[in-house]
């Protein structure tokens, strides 16, 4: 077992813990890093996919693990930030351009939202983020000059300098590269006065209050920083589509940004890596389960939603804290074996939400 000595305050606040953390995530980088050398094209695919819903993971970590924020309307946010990116590309903005200035747009939105938005609390607040999706998929179909309405719009391929990003194995480290970008500076967030304040807002509003953290701008950076995010993901969901149309982001999609932090592990970094690789890869494998089953079974309209939404009951009865709190049991056991308790984990009455988002 693993005991860290702490012999300053900078050890509270390092990005890297100890030097297991190096050997380990730097194992990881390299096989991620060399995956183009074993993974086929259309793996490739799924993977960038993959780091697409991690970085709209980041976003709504931020807003509900870190901020306790619940939303339901996110897949606005992504909406925005690609048909924003589809429609600078068709102006002959440059591919880093129009992605940088479809990101800024998707925070600007989320700051003006977060104004009246956060006078709610609750299932309140949730129900005003489902109706401001609700507003901004009916624009999507109402405004044919600039999202193509039910006809679509095709997104143009990113280029720059005469190079196409829209290959395989360069859209798959252009992927990559936006996430690690965005895992460090979320990491750095998080160790920032801003982020410990929007921890505080989480655990208890008037405890934070009576500390001097101000409450609405608080919440309305944590709205801000979690449209950009989203923005940012949609940009990159924008070219993994190729087409965009207004069924692509639907209540469906908010639940399943919801669903994946859930499923990974509230108020964990890590969760949002375990929870976007679940999503990313659940409908293939629900593909593979159609195939595996009868016809009549295999053809039940509504399949994937019934699947997600018996998953999602699943872990917060069962799992509450995630893949990921799954996987700390795990190493526990095997790091205190054979002395492991069976009653380590007993469950018992929290009573603050520090004690339950570890």
């Amino acid at each position: 077992m693993r005991f860290i000595r702490k012999t300053n305050y900078q050890q509270d606040i390092n990005l890297i813990q100890h030097s297991g953390q190096v050997l380990w995530y730097g194992l990881l980088l390299l096989a991620v890093c060399s995956g183009p050398l074993w993974l086929g094209r259309f793996l490739l695919g799924e993977f960038s996919f993959v780091f697409i819903y991690a970085i709209a993971g980041l976003g709504m970590m931020i807003l509900v693990g870190y901020t306790g924020l619940v939303s339901l309307g996110h897949a606005a946010f992504l909406a925005i930030g690609a048909y924003m990116h589809a429609y600078l590309l068709g102006l002959g903005i440059p591919f880093p351009l129009s992605m940088l200035a479809a990101t800024v747009f998707s925070a600007l939105i989320g700051g003006l939202i977060a104004i009246p938005a956060l006078r709610m609390t609750g299932i309140y607040l949730a129900v005003a983020t489902l109706a401001f999706a609700k507003i901004v998929e009916f624009i999507i179909e109402r405004w044919e000059s600039v999202t193509g309405g039910f006809r679509g719009l095709a997104v143009p391929k990113p280029l720059l300098f005469g190079y196409d990003f829209s290959a395989p194995v360069a859209f798959y480290f252009v992927c990559l590269v936006l996430l690690l970008g965005s895992m460090i500076l979320v990491l750095n967030l998080l160790r920032s006065p801003a982020g410990r304040a929007m921890t505080a807002v989480r655990d208890s509003e008037t405890s934070a209050e009576s500390m001097g953290i101000h409450l609405a701008r608080t919440k309305t950076l944590a709205f801000t920083l979690s449209a950009a995010f989203t923005g940012l993901a949609g940009a990159l969901f924008a070219h993994r589509l190729t087409f965009l149309a207004p069924n692509a982001f639907d209540m469906y999609m908010s639940i399943q940004l919801l669903l994946m932090i859930v499923v990974g592990g509230l108020g964990s970094l890590h969760g949002v890596i375990f929870g976007a690789i679940f999503v990313g890869l659940l409908p293939q494998g629900i593909a593979i389960f159609r195939d595996m089953v009868p016809a009549g079974l295999a053809q039940v309209p509504g399949l994937e939603p019934i699947i997600f939404g018996l998953i999602l009951i699943f872990f917060l009865i069962y799992e509450p804290q995630g893949i990921y709190g799954r996987w700390c049991k795990v190493r526990l056991f095997f790091e205190q074996f054979p002395l492991y308790r069976k009653s380590t984990y007993k469950r018992q009455k929290s009573f603050l939400r520090t004690e339950r988002l570890q």
